[in-house]
């Protein structure tokens, strides 16, 4: 029995659950026409990331015998690029400087209907629905995102070199990029320059990296062109989706290597 001066007090009606409409890329396979297919998701928490939302839909489907979605996914924290969804027009959803994994549902209202698409680039062909294989990134650093040391036990300690503040923040900047992949999905021309520059520029202005800043900027490049992508065009659409919001002006500064790189190539 609650004392006098303490009146009971009811619980509050919970609003945070809301029901909503996916149409969802499907698609079985590369070679596969795919289509739009609609999903009635219902006791969707705001609470929930989205792809948690796509784990209870999966969820449906598996107990009702149909096929889940297949969709990229990793560590779920914003570190491994891995989760690549094109949400209503935009990667990675609504939201600036996050992935998919952190973005909330909250972010949209009870009756939405959410357009869920893999990324669309001729150089990231469809595994299978949301799934897309980005190797081509992967080629593109092995052409040249390295540094070449020699190990044989007379390394100097990385932070014993001296290196200008304003030129290691620059470069950390440029290493933030997680290779999600939002910048070619985002931008009109399928082009994967900020990926691209990043990785140039990371490396171009530690001093690790500058005895091969020349061959590497054309190597990444060539290898760039080769895989397929677009050509840039400073929309600036890269910048605005990237999720660790890194700058187009490393792209400047591509720019920059790649001309010196031809002007002094032997």
């Amino acid at each position: 029995m609650a004392d006098e001066g303490f009146p009971i007090r009811h619980s509050p009606i919970d609003h945070s659950h809301m029901k909503l409409t996916l149409k969802i890329w499907r698609q079985s396979g590369p070679n596969d026409k795919g289509k739009i297919v609609d999903y009635p998701v219902n006791d969707v928490s705001e609470d929930m990331s989205f792809l948690e939302m796509l784990d209870v839909l999966n969820d449906q489907l598996v107990r009702d015998g149909k096929d889940p979605i297949a969709f990229d996914h990793d560590c779920r924290e914003g570190i491994c690029g891995m989760c690549s969804l094109f949400i209503n027009g935009e990667a990675h959803g609504p939201g600036r400087g996050i992935t998919t994994c952190q973005l909330h549902m909250r972010k949209f209202k009870d009756g939405d209907t959410i357009y869920v698409e893999p990324w669309r680039s001729a150089a990231f062909p469809v595994i299978k629905d949301l799934a897309v294989h980005r190797g081509a990134f992967d080629r593109i650093q092995a052409a040249g995102g390295f540094v070449s040391v020699n190990t044989s036990g007379n390394l100097v300690d990385g932070n014993a070199i001296p290196i200008p503040k304003d030129d290691a923040d620059t470069a950390f900047d440029a290493a933030t990029c997680i290779g999600c992949g939002a910048c070619v999905a985002s931008c009109p021309n399928g082009s994967a320059m900020l990926f691209t520059a990043a990785k140039v520029s990371q490396l171009s202005l530690l001093p690790q990296g500058k005895p091969e800043r020349r061959r590497r900027a054309l190597a990444m490049v060539e290898q760039m062109d080769k895989e397929g992508f677009g050509n840039c065009s400073n929309t600036g659409a890269c910048e605005v989706e990237c999720p660790k919001q890194i700058s187009i002006s490393h792209i400047a500064r591509l720019h920059r290597e790649y001309l010196v790189a031809t002007v002094t190539k032997e």
